[in-house]
């Protein structure tokens, strides 16, 4: 029997409602539970075929469960060892050489020294930063801050003048930041990406309240842009290698500008993303899951990575 467990925190409506869609599907040789960690041996397998990871970002005890499972021969949705490795500022880079647009952005060190370092530990870095040229080469205020590494629009700050940036600089202590160019859209997509080959278009206006924004009535957009922005979701996520992520864009002059692209835990709540979404995203997560099983291979390696970390090997082999 192949199990697929879901490794999950506070969310109260995706988890069951995905565990109870594989098992209605009855696959032979399949089934799903809520997952259960015992005590973690050392190079000892989990049990599961595959594992969905819903909360390893906030629990560093289950990240590293993860990797001893994905080592195991668990195939671990997503990949914990990318995952660990990843952020925003990377992705930035990575979309570029990838030809995808992404807002101009910066990456600016943390206010507060890291605990354990003094004036020494920054020897090599340029002082005082030229803050004027940084933000005239992201085209002027306003401007967003938003930590390099994070997700749920925790630490984001919207600047429109110095004195704010300064400000917003002093209330994010250690963490590391990054000041990105505002893109001043006309639309605003939010899209769910699995198994990447499945992926969800929804409306979504970020500046309303939580609860308001994913959109109920799609809006009319120019010929072709739909089809644009689901072929940018693939190719971003084929290249960083996430089976469940959402990708956001703003779409300016016609142009779809990922602007978060790193979310491999992304909102699922009903409550939050509505009946329509939430059984989309039900319904392909089973789906995914579904095939991963069945190609799991006992014994070998069931990770899967982005083209990026494929194409790097393949160069130095």
């Amino acid at each position: 029997m192949k199990k697929i467990g879901i490794l999950h925190g506070q969310e109260q409506s995706f988890p069951p409602a995905f565990v109870e869609r594989v098992n209605a599907k009855k696959v032979k040789g399949v089934k799903a539970e809520l997952a259960h960690v015992e005590e973690v041996m050392q190079a000892r397998s989990s049990g599961y075929a595959v594992l969905i990871d819903r909360i390893s970002q906030d629990v560093p005890f289950y990240r590293a469960y993860l990797k001893n499972a994905a080592a195991c021969g668990t195939a671990v949705i997503n990949n914990p060892f990318w995952w660990s490795a990843d952020e925003k500022f990377f992705n930035n880079v990575l979309a570029e050489k990838i030809k995808v647009p992404v807002p101009k952005t910066v990456l600016l060190p943390s206010k507060d020294m890291p605990t354990d370092t003094d004036a020494n530990s920054f020897r090599n870095l340029k002082y005082p930063l030229e803050w004027e040229n940084m933000v005239e080469y992201l085209g002027g205020f306003p401007l967003y801050m938003k930590p390099h590494s994070g997700g749920g629009w925790k630490s984001v700050y919207k600047v429109h003048n110095f004195e704010e940036l300064f400000s917003a600089y002093a209330e994010t202590g250690q963490l590391v930041m990054m000041l990105q160019e505002n893109i001043d859209f006309e639309f605003y997509f939010r899209c769910y990406a699995l198994g990447r080959k499945y992926v969800h278009v929804m409306p979504y206006e970020p500046r309303n309240p939580h609860h308001l924004r994913y959109l109920q009535e799609p809006l009319d957009y120019p010929k072709g842009l739909i089809k644009k922005v689901e072929k940018m979701v693939l190719k971003i996520n084929n290249a960083l290698g996430y089976d469940f992520n959402t990708v956001e864009f703003a779409v300016k002059d016609g142009v779809p500008y990922a602007i978060d692209f790193c979310n491999p835990a992304p909102d699922a709540e009903l409550t939050s993303i509505g009946p329509d979404n939430f059984e989309w995203i039900v319904e392909h997560a089973a789906q995914m899951a579904i095939e991963r099983a069945q190609t799991h291979k006992a014994g070998k390696t069931n990770l899967s990575w982005g083209t990026f970390i494929q194409k790097a090997v393949a160069e130095h082999t």
